[in-house]
């Protein structure tokens, strides 16, 4: 791992050189777990590829600003996820939705045993819940945000941001229950 931090930083340094080779070898590396972030959020591979570019010619443009604070690519993923959701405003597909705070939610114990379900399929069935659900819930069971990181990334409150993933599992469970019936 150091040696490979090391030498993404070698890389990055030649980047700021503008050497291309650099470049290159930066979205090799990057460009596949980059996409698949854009399309979680867009669904849609076409504009998916567009914000994904769009992010790395940010990146590269804005490479002076990176701190190293926190890894290149938890940075470019910032990034990607960004300027996805500003796609997604943008064709006003994300609306946001006022919810009433709430103070504790009572989940009952879910007892369907989902061991057989592939993931694949899950992925797929996310894609049926509405946009803030499956973006809260790719935010923050894919990609390992946390509640209060998911609440500055959608621009709601930390309570929402809870309720919101809270009510987005839900949906997911009745989904996924009715997928199991039906199979």
């Amino acid at each position: 791992m150091q040696h490979t931090n090391q030498h993404i930083d070698q890389l990055l340094q030649r980047c700021k050189k503008g050497e291309q080779s650099a470049q290159c070898e930066i979205y090799k590396r990057y460009y596949k777990a980059m996409f698949n972030t854009a399309i979680r959020i867009l669904n849609n591979s076409f504009d998916a590829e567009d914000m994904m570019q769009e992010s790395f010619l940010i990146a590269f443009t804005k490479l002076g600003t990176f701190k190293g604070e926190v890894t290149f690519g938890s940075w470019l993923k910032r990034i990607v996820i960004n300027k996805c959701l500003t796609q997604l405003k943008k064709n006003k597909r994300f609306d946001e939705v006022k919810m009433e705070i709430v103070k504790h939610v009572s989940i009952d114990e879910d007892k369907s045993d989902y061991s057989t379900i592939k993931v694949e399929s899950i992925l797929n069935w996310m894609n049926e819940l509405k946009d803030n659900y499956r973006i809260a819930l790719t935010l923050h069971l894919i990609e390992g945000y946390d509640y209060e990181e998911v609440s500055e990334i959608m621009n709601i409150s930390y309570e929402n941001s809870r309720t919101t993933i809270s009510r987005a599992k839900s949906k997911l469970r009745t989904i996924l229950n009715q997928k199991m019936i039906n199979a």
